[in-house]
């Protein structure tokens, strides 16, 4: 009898000890980007962009991410069709940013349903960042030599990303999330006038919304570090 207790509460433990849902401290990431401004000027056109991102995991569906990304935007042309002015920009763009983002698997019960099983891994997110400018702008007038467009070829503007997307994510032998492929749009809020360099006065040119810039991204996340106890499967039931 003796030896029977011993054995159910070995299997027991063996057991409980299996239900333990954990997920890793750590992740990196790296991602490539369709940028496209939104600027004072008539049109803008797609770009590349990269970023390399250290993610601390607060839950599995709560990553912070310090990222940093550098690429090109442009817009403008020598012609009145690209821009009634005929300005023109190239911005060589360097950005550390510091976002958070949150899942639906965070606040939604999922393990019993394939429909919200699929659901979990849709996120939104925001942050705060810093982006620096490194332009090539064209400053004196065609139709008047004597003007100079103001503004500045170079500086360093707050941003505020607004972020969505999808992680498909790979499981390890014990169901914790690995690695995730991640599918997003940011739209990137920018306060000055620094991304096309051109800040002219509202009365004389349209200037009244702010420099933007949005992405397309693609990204490749790994997980690493410390192992943490979660409340319920990571995975769910119907993966």
């Amino acid at each position: 009898m003796k030896k029977f207790i011993l054995l159910t509460a070995a299997v027991f433990t063996a057991f409980a000890a299996n239900a333990q849902y954990t997920y890793n401290t750590f992740g990196l990431g790296v991602g490539f980007s369709s940028v496209k401004g939104y600027t004072n000027v008539k049109r803008n056109y797609d770009e590349k962009a990269y970023n390399l991102n250290f993610i601390y995991n607060y839950s599995p569906y709560v990553p912070v991410a310090a990222e940093i990304q550098f690429g090109k935007l442009t817009g403008g042309g020598l012609t009145v069709d690209r821009d009634p002015y005929r300005r023109q920009y190239s911005n060589n763009y360097k950005a550390v940013i510091l976002h958070a983002d949150i899942y639906a698997g965070e606040v939604m019960d999922y393990e019993d349903s394939f429909f919200k099983n699929f659901l979990k891994n849709f996120f939104v997110g925001t942050g705060l960042g810093l982006i620096a400018n490194n332009l090539t702008v064209q400053r004196t007038s065609l139709d008047d030599p004597n003007y100079v467009f103001p503004g500045d070829n170079s500086g360093v503007n707050i941003m505020i990303p607004l972020r969505a997307g999808y992680e498909i994510r790979l499981y390890g032998a014990y169901d914790q999330p690995f690695v995730g492929l991640i599918l997003g749009y940011n739209h990137n809020i920018v306060f000055g006038e620094g991304l096309d360099g051109y800040d002219d006065p509202s009365s004389k040119f349209k200037n009244n919304a702010l420099s933007q810039y949005r992405q397309i991204t693609v990204g490749l996340r790994v997980n690493f570090g410390n192992e943490v106890s979660y409340s319920k499967s990571i995975r769910g039931g119907n993966n």
